[in-house]
């Protein structure tokens, strides 16, 4: 029974980071209006959110591994919980920017937290896997559902309550976390921070990811794109060359050694760079081409959650009869078909009906894959390296996302032509048609995986 409550609040902690991230999207307007952003400035409600969790993953993984995992959940689901209640009470745009940085930073710790309690509460094979696939169901959920929650929320009472929402359900996974999960053992004193070394990957890490959220509005040959890409390569040069004369490195070698990680970095990124990109251009698609409202496009959003979620239990039963390479295999290829029949279902006229077939496919294979590549992330990992490896494979998933939706964006402009209306829908589905070709080299990158790497293969 503590076992499953435990996985109940994991899940819900997932659910939590996944609502934060998307919920904000359908509020923006009415945010914009109250807190007089302009419209340059009205992404950053977003953007700061990604920025700030890209960048502090790898050291909130540490942190869970030195700190201890409880710990750092508790500590995490708090910080959501406070700027969360400071969120709905701004009253100027620069303390909302600041607050979504907060709570980027809430997840940086709290994700990679989240993920090693599973790996270390549940021991490898199929109760982890089992585990792994509810936790991920979670968060599908919690993407899709966060646009219909977040619809229903700004409608009724304002987009202050897409941040009250948060709060006592952040402060009461900080509760339940602290009864309900092990006890952190006693710090022994052997092992400490890589303070510079942290201190580069994270100035590292947030600039490149922030150069990638900023450089296309800005323009790559803007001063502060410079500035941002030299800066970052700098200090990334100082992390590798700090982490290969440290004691205690942030980000120990041996972990990328680990064939199983490093190609779940790869599977990762690739996934965040088409999966997880293509609900921005649904978005556009319902709002801007069909001309859906906030409400309705939550609820266009609801069979792909239902799906997805599907995806995920499917993907863990699938491991058990066929191993976790071929399952991913499957998943990709589900996923390129599937992106292939939307793109050729999109239209300016035509029901949603005839999106289904691509939506269901896309589920599937997302929900499946998101399954797959965590089992290979955490497999053969020791338990003092969950932390630290959860935040690598996380960190790629962040940066996989940032640099595949920037691709797909100026792809999306430099392919729509004609009028405005026309040109969006074109550029739309160009972009759709991309992420199935990106997804068609998934496959092979898959196959590419030593049976050693994987588990049950």
């Amino acid at each position: 029974m503590r076992a499953r409550l435990s996985l109940l609040v994991l899940a819900l902690a997932q659910l939590v980071i996944a609502l934060d991230y998307n919920i904000v999207y359908v509020a923006l307007p009415e945010i914009g209006a109250g807190l007089g952003f302009s419209p340059h400035d009205l992404q950053w409600v977003v953007s700061a959110y990604v920025v700030t969790t890209g960048g502090f993953l790898l050291l909130g993984g540490r942190t869970a591994d030195l700190l201890g995992r409880r710990r750092t959940f508790v500590a995490a689901a708090l910080v959501y919980a406070g700027s969360s209640l400071v969120g709905g009470l701004s009253e100027s745009a620069g303390v909302l920017i600041a607050v979504r940085a907060a709570q980027g930073i809430g997840g940086s710790l709290l994700f990679p937290a989240t993920l090693a309690l599973i790996n270390t509460i549940y021991e490898e094979g199929p109760h982890r896997n089992r585990a792994l696939a509810v936790w991920g169901a979670a968060g599908a959920g919690g993407l899709c559902f966060g646009s219909l929650l977040g619809g229903v929320l700004v409608e009724a009472f304002g987009w202050p309550s897409v941040f009250f929402v948060n709060v006592p359900i952040a402060a009461a996974l900080a509760w339940a976390g602290w009864r309900l999960f092990p006890a952190d053992s006693p710090r022994t004193g052997t092992r400490r921070f890589d303070v510079t070394g942290a201190l580069a990957a994270t100035g590292g890490i947030t600039l490149f990811v922030f150069l990638l959220v900023h450089a296309p509005e800005a323009g790559w040959d803007s001063p502060s794109a410079l500035v941002s890409a030299a800066l970052s390569v700098t200090l990334l040069s100082v992390f590798a060359f700090v982490e290969t004369r440290s004691r205690d490195p942030l980000v120990p070698a041996r972990l990328f050694a680990h064939r199983g990680l490093v190609a779940a970095m790869a599977i990762t990124a690739l996934y965040s760079a088409t999966f997880s990109s293509l609900p921005y251009f649904m978005t556009l698609y319902f709002q801007n081409v069909r001309g859906y409202g906030a409400f309705a496009t939550g609820l266009a959003f609801l069979v792909p959650a239902v799906v997805t979620a599907l995806g995920t239990q499917a993907g863990e039963r699938a491991v058990a009869r066929v191993g976790v390479r071929r399952m991913l295999v499957g998943g990709m290829t589900l996923g390129a078909a599937g992106a292939a029949a939307l793109g050729l279902a999109l239209t300016g006229d035509g029901s949603y009906a005839l999106l289904l077939p691509g939506i269901v496919l896309l589920g599937l294979g997302q929900g499946a894959a998101w399954t797959g590549m965590w089992i290979v992330a955490a497999s053969g990992v020791a338990a003092e390296d969950q932390g630290v490896a959860s935040g690598m494979a996380s960190t790629t998933l962040q940066v996989g996302g940032a640099v595949g939706l920037a691709l797909l964006v100026a792809l999306s402009g430099s392919v729509g032509q004609g009028p405005p209306d026309e040109a969006l829908l074109t550029g739309i589905r160009g972009a759709v048609f991309a992420v199935a070709a990106v997804l068609c080299c998934g496959v092979p990158l898959t196959l590419t995986l030593r049976r050693s790497a994987t588990p049950a293969v």
